[in-house]
């Protein structure tokens, strides 16, 4: 048995493939297997995965199932005693392994660690932002309101927690053990993190450092933030047949943050009419946002009316000085709290 399984699930990305895949490899912890899942990808990316020279690597092949189905697939196949989940289009710095395995070797109590990720553009440049979320005391209905784990290239995961809420299913001709749900495209991680934190005792725990290079592409910023939504109340839907207490007292809540966090996604595409229509419907469902978030909820009103308003020059200095800003304090606070 190796220490970590690291899982990519491939599929059309042979622009960025290669670096994840190198970037895999670079990593100061060594003991661990690479399982690239080709998901039926119709372009060069298995072709560029193949070009490495390692035996840690394998390459599982299946028909098209998406990121969940792909990633099920890598957790069915995993020998190792921690689950590393990283999407081929984001990248790892050296030290990310070696930080999460002492994290869940030092906190028994701890299945799911996950780090801050910086943001960086489709040129492996920094944007110079960070995922911030809360590290710790995370509980259901955080994770309701908010996804602290950020993106699916952040965590890694204790095998016995992928044990404890396997389900079986027959959704290819055959009863499978699935892990994430492979019924959503969209919204599989929260799902499957929700599920983690309402049936299981184990903690969702965070580190300081920003190790995950997430990528922001102009596919991703252009994506149906409607669509988007839909399969977001659909995740909400299967968490009330299992958890109705919980839905009851949060879904409002939950809902209004899901709408802010959209009217961001619209910020950045950018649409100022789709980012006030967001907002907007935000306070509308639950005021409350406005009292526990009150910087970050007027902040993305006062954006989305600035972008609506603005030319749109005007508008990018003003965004681009608040962004610096924010990369400048955020970085700082990263320093800090690393240094405890």
């Amino acid at each position: 048995m190796v220490k970590v399984s690291v899982i990519v699930p491939v599929y059309n990305v042979e622009k960025f493939v290669g670096k994840t895949i190198a970037s895999v490899l670079a990593q100061t912890f060594r003991d661990f297997e690479l399982l690239v899942i080709d998901d039926e990808s119709p372009d060069r990316s298995i072709e560029i995965c193949q070009s490495f020279d390692d035996p840690r690597i394998k390459i599982v092949r299946q028909k098209n199932r998406g990121l969940a189905g792909a990633r099920n697939t890598g957790i069915r196949h995993a020998r190792g005693q921690y689950i590393a989940l990283l999407d081929s289009d984001d990248l790892w710095l050296p030290q990310k392994l070696e930080a999460h395995v002492r994290h869940l070797d030092n906190s028994p109590q701890v299945g799911v660690s996950f780090s801050r990720s910086a943001f960086i553009d489709e040129d492996d440049n920094a944007i110079g932002t960070y995922q911030m979320p809360k590290l710790q005391n995370i509980t259901a209905s955080h994770l309701l309101c908010r996804n602290p784990i950020g993106n699916g290239s952040a965590p890694v995961i204790r095998r016995e927690v992928f044990e404890q809420i396997k389900f079986q299913d027959n959704l290819y001709g055959t009863l499978e053990d699935f892990y994430f749900d492979d019924r959503f495209r969209q919204s599989e991680d929260i799902e499957c993190w929700i599920r983690i934190a309402i049936t299981t005792n184990w903690l969702i725990e965070g580190i300081p450092a920003a190790l995950t290079l997430y990528r922001v592409n102009s596919g991703s910023l252009s994506a149906n933030l409607l669509k988007q939504l839909d399969t977001w109340e659909k995740v909400i839907d299967k968490t009330r047949t299992y958890a109705p207490e919980i839905l009851a007292e949060w879904e409002s809540r939950a809902r209004a943050y899901q709408l802010r966090y959209l009217a961001r996604r619209a910020i950045r595409k950018p649409d100022g009419g789709e980012a006030i229509s967001l907002v907007n419907r935000a306070l509308a469902t639950d005021w409350r946002i406005t009292i526990e978030e009150p910087r970050r909820t007027i902040l993305t009103l006062l954006a989305a009316y600035l972008l609506f308003l603005l030319p749109r020059s005007f508008y990018t200095k003003i965004e681009q000085l608040a962004l610096h800003i924010t990369g400048k304090n955020q970085k700082r606070r990263i320093e800090s709290e690393r240094s405890v």
